[in-house]
């Protein structure tokens, strides 16, 4: 259920995998996604499987409406009644609230300064990597007080270059923009590296406490993966402070 687990000074990271939960096939078993086709009962439940899982008040997860921008929001409460904002970046200077990050190849980014207080979750796709939707929400949590230098960053399972296969006028011209980005899959067609590009960018902030899932979710059955099935579940990311 909880593939990957990780905390640092008292900073909270999770990336789960695709067992433990109660959808049926195509979706099986722990998909988190409300947006792809599953029965909404068999969300809900897998939701608060994944949070119980965590010590997590699944009332106390904030979740996004990803639609590959790089628009941020700043969150100090779960929405509740309100429409889930179009975002693909969410912070919080709130403690004990979790952000969650929904993909399925895409690159899950959580981030957090546990000396600040503040933590974010971020949908890093391609599109939303070349529009910088990464720098924006580290911009976000300096605006609240956060230090680059002190911001731990975490990236979860995605597809990876080796596999990213994309034609070679989509890579010339993500590579102009993210030239960490430029990849070659196994076979030697032009690919994307969406992750490197993604850590490049981090590293330029000034974010030094950086790691990345060994997965790729292309080729881990353990994972859901968009360009593998189409239809799929997702995957999600979590990121709280105590």
């Amino acid at each position: 259920m909880i593939g990957q687990r990780e905390s640092v000074s008292g900073a909270h990271f999770a990336f789960t995998d695709r067992w433990g939960g109660v959808s049926a096939a195509p979706y099986e078993e722990l998909n988190l996604g409300g947006a792809v086709g599953d029965a909404p009962e068999a969300v809900r439940r897998n939701r608060e499987l994944a949070a119980g899982s965590l010590g997590l008040d699944p009332g106390r997860v904030v979740w996004m409406n990803q639609v590959h921008g790089a628009d941020v929001a700043v969150v100090d409460e779960p929405w509740g009644e309100r429409p889930v904002p179009e975002v693909d970046a969410i912070v919080t200077a709130r403690r004990g609230l979790a952000l969650a990050v929904l993909t399925a190849d895409c690159v899950p980014v959580l981030l957090a300064d546990p000396e600040a207080g503040i933590v974010a979750a971020v949908h890093a796709g391609r599109p939303g990597m070349v529009k910088g939707v990464v720098p924006a929400a580290v911009r976000a949590m300096v605006g609240l007080g956060a230090e680059a230098r002190r911001i731990v960053a975490r990236t979860g399972p995605s597809v990876c270059g080796r596999c990213y296969e994309v034609p070679e006028a989509m890579r010339a011209e993500v590579a102009a923009v993210e030239p960490a980005a430029h990849a070659e899959t196994s076979w030697g067609t032009p690919a994307l590296d969406v992750s490197a590009g993604v850590h490049a960018q981090l590293d330029r902030l000034g974010v030094c406490d950086r790691a990345q899932a060994p997965v790729c979710t292309l080729e881990s059955d353990d994972h859901f993966s968009y360009r593998r099935d189409r239809t799929t579940g997702r995957l999600a990311g979590y990121v709280w402070l105590d």
